[in-house]
């Protein structure tokens, strides 16, 4: 079948479906989980895949999940992913009351329009070569660090990001190349978006042991950790004029722990942190000086110091031929397609972009900015029901005669990590 009536019978089979998948995005919305924790979403996400009659593989890193439109295998293979996690935002108005837990940064959404491709592509499938794997990951948002710290400990996790895990595990082994996709507010009018890169970084759990005593009757018999956190975090700061403006350093710190009582000097902080940057040397190098920092704020009152640094995102760097198909698909269904430039925040897209062809592209259909309480679902045919539409459509460009597009961009895509080297290569991050 010619390929341009492939994609009309795909468009033609979201747009009938595009109720339904509005509800799945509904649904989603609702049941929102943080990473690793991601059980009714992936409960749910599994069901649309029985419901479709799809292979499928589950409990790959604790809650993620592939499922193969075509028999295991065949490739070469594309991956739509969706990411399952949300975030603890508890001022959000529509956050879950118990637990603070929303999806303000629209993964639900990606979710959303990766099935709703899936529903497109599984009535041409037949028609194209090689395979198309539908990808549920867990925990994009490296968050809740002394939780992933204990799964690690505890052998259930090697590395704190899901796609992290996913490759660590071998779930990634039979994918030759990744699409998704990412909402955003600030498309200025418009409705879908490709390019741009994104910072990579270390993630840092610090923890500060000083020694208690009552703080009105005997701070001096003390040793004030709350002091050590606070002085470290200072030097950090009167580092920031050493950062190059080209390198995109940022240095975030939170208290999760600062004391327990407030008539004793606290003996016991714990503090977490990112430092992000553009280039793996210039995370390296910033992480130096903020380690020096945090140590010394530790020195300076007689206080133990624990660093522990994890081996944080890569920076994402799209591939720049599959990001050419993406974004003229992206073109066929809308007239005006915006390029993106660097992003300071960071994803573990940038782990995938390191080990094959990935690109992602990003759609409106919110208002608001991420991670923030403003975040709202505007409009949901733009938010889940065009995206699917411009994922399904790209990878029949891709696998369409003999595949013969995915095989010229997997020909000349050179890994910056080796897969069979990622964990070793990730360790050496915080050496």
């Amino acid at each position: 079948m010619d390929k341009q009536a492939l994609k009309r019978r795909v468009i033609d089979a979201i747009d009938a479906r595009a109720e339904e998948i509005i509800k799945i995005g509904d649904d989603l919305w609702k049941i929102p989980e943080v990473g690793y924790r991601e059980y009714k979403t992936a409960e749910y996400v599994e069901a649309q895949y029985e419901k479709m009659g799809w292979y499928y593989e589950n409990k790959l890193g604790i809650t993620g999940s592939k499922a193969y439109l075509k028999e295991k295998g065949s490739r070469p293979t594309v991956a739509i992913v969706g990411e399952l996690d949300s975030l603890d935002v508890p001022t959000h108005p529509e956050a879950d009351p118990k637990t603070g837990w929303v999806h303000c940064c629209g993964h639900h959404a990606q979710v959303t329009a990766m099935l709703a491709a899936g529903f497109g592509l599984d009535v041409v499938k037949d028609e194209l070569d090689g395979n198309i794997v539908m990808m549920g990951v867990p925990a994009e948002e490296l968050i809740q660090m002394d939780f992933r710290n204990k799964l690690v400990e505890d052998g259930k996790i090697t590395f704190m990001g899901g796609k992290q895990e996913f490759i660590h595990i071998g779930a990634m082994d039979d994918i030759d190349m990744t699409i998704g996709s990412h909402s955003t507010g600030s498309l200025k009018g418009a409705k879908l978006g490709t390019g741009g890169t994104e910072n990579g970084f270390i993630a840092k759990l610090t923890k500060y042991k000083g020694i208690a005593a009552h703080a009105g009757d005997h701070p001096d018999e003390a040793v004030n950790a709350l002091n050590a956190a606070l002085l470290g975090i200072m030097g950090a700061h009167a580092n920031r004029e050493t950062f190059r403006d080209e390198d995109h350093i940022r240095f975030h710190p939170i208290l999760t722990k600062a004391g327990s009582i407030v008539n004793n000097v606290p003996a016991d902080v714990h503090m977490e942190s990112f430092v992000r940057g553009a280039t793996v040397p210039a995370i390296k190098g910033a992480n130096m000086k903020v380690n020096n920092a945090l140590r010394a704020g530790a020195m300076a009152v007689g206080a133990e110091v624990e660093l522990i640094d994890v081996p944080g995102y890569m920076p994402y760097h799209r591939d720049p031929v599959l990001d050419v198909v993406l974004r003229e698909n992206c073109l066929a269904l809308t007239d005006v397609v915006p390029l993106g430039d660097h992003s300071c925040g960071s994803t573990d897209m940038g782990d995938f972009s390191c080990v094959h062809p990935t690109t992602n592209l990003v759609m409106g259909g919110v208002s608001g900015s991420h991670h923030h309480s403003s975040f709202a679902v505007e409009d949901k045919v733009n938010l889940y029901v065009l995206p699917a539409k411009a994922l399904a459509i790209t990878v029949i460009d891709l696998l369409y005669d003999d595949a013969v597009k995915a095989k010229e961009i997997m020909d000349q895509f050179e890994p910056v990590i080796p897969r069979d080297e990622y964990a070793e290569f990730m360790q050496k991050m915080i050496e």
